[in-house]
């Protein structure tokens, strides 16, 4: 969809209504373009203004197999850029604060309305332009580090467009008293989870941001990408505290129903999270309200019935824990590679829940007439279609009811916020900050692995693993991070993981992504490793990835912004700087 939040104002179709006979309606300037005393005079003019922001940029639907194709946990149809070490700097391009502007033309011109009408009317709207502020300069701090913070509504030539850039220390700053901002006005309630951000959705991504700013600062303070006076301790103190205010909210739950083989699996196939305790946000779709218009594509379902050459590494499948708790190695419950089956027996129930295996449910017809994924397996790779380049064909977020699965108008939802991250958020900062304490565990890990049956974690007696990815790390850091790989996988977070962690040289560079044994299947058009297993990339990348560790954890600026703002210094790595 163009817009992912329903309409449902009488007063707002009142105002489509009038203007739809206007013959210069379509002739109007953008709304950010719109004299301020021509347009922000009451109310409504505020909430139609901010519908803009609520689209698939800013809420990006959960991807048909999952969204982390960028890093050491799923393998598509080709080598990411980035992790291949084979970007350029852009001879062209933007740096993209249109966003920006158009909140903070909203920021400075709603204040028209002030002594009109009561805040306590509007200031939703109020917060909601906070909270978008800050997601955008998240994600310009993400790929740029360093970058300019603009505060004021401006034109093409004011001159702040040609300042330095900011140190990401207060720009990181800047966003979190944004998302402070925001959860000061945003509603409390917990609302039907679609229409609008709430309080506790800036509450979590304020503890997204300050983790992720705490650690880049703690594990890049001797490289290149360095932060200006850093103070990781601070962010991490800040995720523990916004963390624990959506956490004593009462509001939120992890969701389970007493099926730990299912429960996991069921989260992200279900038709609506309205009710849904452990999801903050979701993206409806709905073709009655879209009136089968074009205006979204969603076939989730259609296309995950089968793999369409995407499918979850050996490295991330070998990272879930056996049934004991423990990883698998040396570990007598692990029962070998021969196949998949033999491969999950004894493991953390979120695998085969997470990858689908022979004698699961692969369809399920109206009439209730079932197929096994087993049909997938014995064709496997037999063509583009159904090639898993890894084997391991991904299941997470598929439902195997065939009159959910439509071409383009499929109104499959999806997860966007959900209280898992909160946990987890929670626990890892604690840890970092070397304050975690059992019972922050029995708060956080544990109630994850509870909905799935697994044992609990027990941060005194953590059985020592010498495959872990992180040796120089404490046995409670390593464990946390693998519990989050394991529950978020797909969901978007591992390559930013991988990033604040400096950690490309542990997980990406001179390796490649495995798969399982070859012997399973009878056509392979993919290249195998010595030991038999799935090497899908030998031939592409002989040496294993390329990243460059002192170059790509951010994105070079584009070689025509260098010239037209001659203040703007080149990110490390990419040429001069």
């Amino acid at each position: 969809m163009k817009n992912i939040i329903k309409i449902s104002s009488l007063l707002l179709a009142c105002s489509l209504i009038q203007v739809s006979c206007n013959d210069s309606f379509l002739d109007r300037k953008p709304l950010d373009e719109v004299p301020s005393e021509m347009y922000f005079e009451k109310p409504l003019d505020l909430e139609i203004y901010m519908n803009q922001f609520y689209t698939a940029n800013n809420f990006p639907k959960y991807q048909n197999h999952g969204n982390d194709y960028d890093s050491d946990d799923m393998v598509g149809a080709t080598v990411d850029l980035r992790l291949q070490g084979t970007r350029v700097v852009p001879a062209v391009g933007n740096i993209d604060f249109s966003q920006i502007r158009a909140l903070n033309y909203f920021l400075v011109n709603h204040k028209r309305i002030e002594g009109k009408y009561d805040f306590k009317i509007y200031q939703q709207y109020v917060g909601e332009a906070y909270y978008f502020k800050a997601v955008s300069y998240f994600n310009l701090l993400k790929a740029y580090g360093d970058i300019q913070w603009l505060d004021k509504d401006l034109g093409t030539s004011s001159p702040e467009l040609y300042n330095p850039r900011t140190p990401r220390a207060l720009v990181a700053d800047r966003i979190i008293g944004c998302l402070d901002t925001a959860a000061m006005y945003l509603t409390p309630e917990r609302t039907n989870g679609y229409s609008r951000v709430n309080k506790w959705i800036a509450l979590l991504m304020k503890s997204r941001v300050a983790l992720y700013e705490g650690t880049w600062q703690k594990y890049h303070k001797e490289d290149k990408f360095a932060a200006l006076n850093a103070d990781p301790d601070k962010y991490l103190q800040q995720a523990v505290a916004a963390s624990e205010l959506v956490m004593g909210s009462g509001i939120y739950s992890v969701y389970k129903t007493g099926n730990p083989s299912e429960d996991y699996k069921n989260l992200f196939n279900r038709r609506d999270y309205t009710t849904n305790n452990e999801v903050l946000y979701w993206r409806k779709y709905d073709n009655q309200l879209s009136r089968g218009d074009g205006s979204f594509t969603n076939d989730r379902n259609f296309r995950m019935s089968q793999p369409l050459g995407k499918s979850l590494t050996k490295q991330m499948v070998d990272s879930y824990l056996c049934t004991d708790g423990k990883s698998i190695t040396g570990n007598p419950l692990f029962q070998g590679y021969t196949d998949i089956a033999q491969e999950f027996t004894d493991r953390d129930p979120r695998l085969n829940q997470t990858v689908a295996t022979r004698d699961q449910i692969w369809k399920i017809a109206a009439n209730g007439t079932t197929q096994k994924w087993s049909e997938i397996y014995n064709t496997l790779n037999k063509n583009a279609d159904l090639n898993a380049p890894t084997g391991y064909v991904i299941q997470k977020g598929y439902d195997p009811q065939l009159i959910y699965h439509v071409q383009q108008y499929e109104e499959t939802p999806s997860i966007l916020f959900r209280y898992a991250e909160v946990l987890l958020n929670y626990a890892e900062a604690k840890a970092e900050l070397g304050v975690l304490t059992q019972t922050d565990i029995n708060r956080t890990i544990n109630l994850l692995r509870d909905r799935v049956g697994m044992p609990h974690l027990d941060i005194g007696n953590i059985a020592m693993d010498s495959k872990w990815d992180y040796p120089l790390l404490s046995p409670a850091i390593n464990e946390i991070r693998r519990e989050r790989r394991v529950e978020l996988v797909g969901e978007g977070f591992r390559w930013d993981d991988i990033a604040r962690w400096a950690a490309a040289d542990e997980l990406i560079i001179g390796k490649r992504p495995k798969g399982f044994l070859a012997s399973q299947i009878t056509q392979n058009p993919f290249p195998i490793d010595n030991s038999g297993f799935l090497d899908p990339f030998k031939n592409a990348l002989p040496q294993g990835y390329g990243f460059v560790s002192g170059r790509d954890y951010l994105n070079a600026i584009p070689e025509n912004q260098l010239r037209l703002n001659k203040s703007l210094k080149q990110n490390p790595g990419w040429g001069p700087e």
